[in-house]
């Protein structure tokens, strides 16, 4: 099929070596004249049949609470009527996706945001069998999760066979298929507007796909194929002002997807690797006084004391120009192009400092797992019961977007309805004392919040403000 298809392409430059040719000597080589009327004919439905059964369809359902009266939140209303007559009511919603299926035993890859927050998942496959699913992968860091049918029973599922999405160049042909507006599976077909998009979305890794094929809502967790039928990229979003598409769609690249994707198949956790460095985009004007000919790479601002960047010997103002010898424009690309590396492997780094281009081998890592000490729940008869914190460390404190000298635990979780919740703690805070004690780590806040005192006095920092609060014990 992909033979077919470059020969039929080739047929409008078939007269231009002949005129041109010192301009274009490849396609003297390459032009074949087609010896049937098989091979003048273009035609994706090979393409189709092929990949359409490995994509399904993807319902999410969410219940979520609605009050009953737009005066539910005024006070004055609330005094006269009392709070019970305003109270909410379960509603339920669903959200219409699409998924891919990559593995035979009933998985598929999906994006977060169609499943998110759902209390029920189903998929439909395209000759009409549905299942029951569940969600065992959700990464907010790449939009991602992965779903597994419940209940397969003797059924079979075909699976799609990944590509390697750093072979893709503008202008390669792509089909998305997926299911826009819940009208059923759709292909629509466009090339490869651009490569390595960033902006697009608030993830940990823009490193989009951009494709002219027709993306709509619906389309997400939608495949986008390349002409041998393998998966180039998970459709995830789509630039619009109407809510349709106008050619401009966002795709993740395979080669991210696959990750998530083993993760779901080992039933274990994301490990990633961990550069250990914060860094900015470099501009004009950086570019300027590093003598550098044109702005771009990812400029090192800041090292994490003891991790991988450090122990490789960077330091702030170093700028890393490649990497295994692609070019990272921006630190969106060199976060992508680490991330998508095994554990364990040597990769080559190209980097600048003091006007010098330099070249490392440098030992991809993962950041060090939390010790049972830096984690700590408080339960039982406690003000703080219901509350999880984990003491912070640069890790961490650079996946928040923290200096990497902050201090104190952060939450991560709060359970509903506990004591920790109507206290008001919220996921991400992060307390930094309790009654005059300075928290520096996960022991010291549980042995405190095991106390019975009579008040708190607790300080914690939110949204980069920090606060004061006097609660009862």
């Amino acid at each position: 099929m992909t033979v077919r298809l470059r020969r039929a392409f080739c047929l409008v430059a078939l007269s231009l070596p002949l005129a041109f040719p010192l301009i274009f000597p490849a396609l003297a080589q390459d032009a074949v004249v087609p010896q049937s009327d098989q091979q003048v004919k273009l035609s994706f439905a090979p393409v189709v049949k092929a990949v359409s059964p490995s994509v399904v369809n993807v319902y999410a359902t969410r219940v979520e609470a609605q009050a009953t009266s737009p005066f539910a939140n005024d006070p004055f209303f609330s005094r006269f009527f009392g709070d019970q007559y305003f109270q909410s009511r379960p509603r339920e919603s669903k959200a219409l996706g699409s998924g891919v299926i990559v593995d035979g035993g009933g998985l598929i890859l999906t994006n977060r945001h169609v499943i998110e927050g759902a209390t029920d998942v189903r998929i439909a496959l395209s000759d009409g069998r549905e299942f029951a699913v569940d969600v065992v992968v959700q990464d907010a860091q790449t939009d991602l999760a992965v779903l597994k049918v419940r209940d397969p029973g003797d059924a079979t599922f075909p699976a799609i066979t990944f590509a390697d999405s750093d072979g893709l160049e503008v202008g390669d042909l792509v089909l998305a298929i997926g299911n826009p507006f819940g009208v059923g599976q759709t292909v629509t077909s466009g090339i490869v507007s651009a490569l390595a998009r960033t902006g697009v979305e608030s993830s940990n890794y823009e490193f989009f796909i951009q494709t002219d094929a027709a993306i709509n809502p619906g389309n997400s967790g939608g495949a986008l194929v390349d002409m041998d039928g393998h998966l180039v990229g998970i459709n995830t979003a789509i630039y619009s002002q109407s809510g349709g598409s106008v050619g401009i769609g966002f795709a993740i690249p395979a080669n991210m997807a696959k990750l998530v994707a083993e993760a779901g198949v080992t039933g274990g956790q994301i490990v990633r690797p961990w550069f250990g460095a914060k860094m900015q985009a470099v501009s004009a004007d950086i570019a300027a006084s590093l003598g550098m000919s044109a702005p771009h790479g990812a400029l090192i601002t800041e090292v994490a004391p003891g991790g991988p960047a450090d122990k490789a010997g960077f330091r702030s103002g170093d700028v890393i120009l490649s990497v295994d010898g692609f070019k990272t424009d921006d630190p969106s690309a060199f976060n992508f192009r680490l991330a998508t590396r095994p554990l364990g492997e040597v990769t080559k780094l190209e980097w600048l400092r003091a006007g010098t281009t330099q070249t490392t081998d440098f030992t991809v890592a993962a950041a060090p797992a939390p010790g049972p000490d830096a984690l700590a729940t408080i339960d039982g008869n406690s003000r703080f019961s219901g509350v999880t914190v984990r003491q912070v460390d640069p890790a961490l404190a650079e996946e928040k977007g923290l200096p990497y000298d902050t201090s104190g635990v952060i939450v991560t979780e709060v359970s509903s309805g506990s004591p920790a919740e109507i206290m008001g703690l919220q996921v991400d805070d992060i307390i930094l004392a309790l009654n005059d004690v300075t928290i520096d780590t996960a022991r010291t806040f549980k042995d405190l919040a095991a106390q019975r005192v009579r008040t708190w006095q607790i300080i914690l920092q939110r949204d980069g403000r920090i606060s004061r609060a006097i609660v009862s014990g």
